[in-house]
């Protein structure tokens, strides 16, 4: 499996895996809301000019990928990013390869880009329902950081964070 930046060719098929590792979330009742969601995390063109995003691939097919809000932050919320922080976003891998090293994966290569970049916090945010991506990165070495929460309508996001620098 390899991990690298999405190639502009792929940024179609890359959202498209991005949206359908999010679709299982939606809650019942409220499909409209997310299926606008669903669209802007299916819209890699429009992020991938002013952010990072990273794909597995094996055998020439895309199984997951992770976008990085290095130096400015996409713009669907009203967060600033400081100048140490990067922020890991829309991690996403196709629900038919999960088990397999695709999450992560993506989550490591995020990590060293982090790093080489020289910032000194990685942080996330994540809901409740998303257990498995939680246990993933607390095995990855990141911390719940309420300071890092966020609530919208129908949605509590739960934040995380790794510190990069000792």
């Amino acid at each position: 499996m390899e991990f690298r930046e999405v190639r502009p060719d792929e940024y179609a098929e890359a959202g498209r895996v991005t949206a359908l590792a999010y679709r299982e979330f939606v809650p019942d009742g409220d499909h409209a809301g997310w299926e606008e969601y669903l669209a802007e995390i299916g819209d890699v063109a429009g992020r991938a000019d002013r952010t990072i995003v990273l794909a597995a691939v094996e055998d020439g097919r895309i199984l997951g990928t992770a976008t990085i809000e290095m130096d400015q932050p996409i713009g669907d919320d009203d967060v600033s990013l400081a100048p140490d922080l990067a922020m890991l976003r829309m991690l996403g891998v196709d629900p038919a390869v999960r088990g397999r090293g695709a999450g992560r994966g993506l989550v490591e290569a995020c990590v060293e880009l982090v790093k080489a970049r020289g910032k000194g916090v990685f942080g996330l945010r994540t809901t409740a329902a998303m257990v498995s991506a939680q246990r993933l990165y607390r095995a990855l070495g990141f911390v719940r950081d309420p300071s890092m929460d966020m609530s919208y309508p129908g949605v509590e996001l739960i934040g995380y964070r790794l510190p990069l620098v000792s």
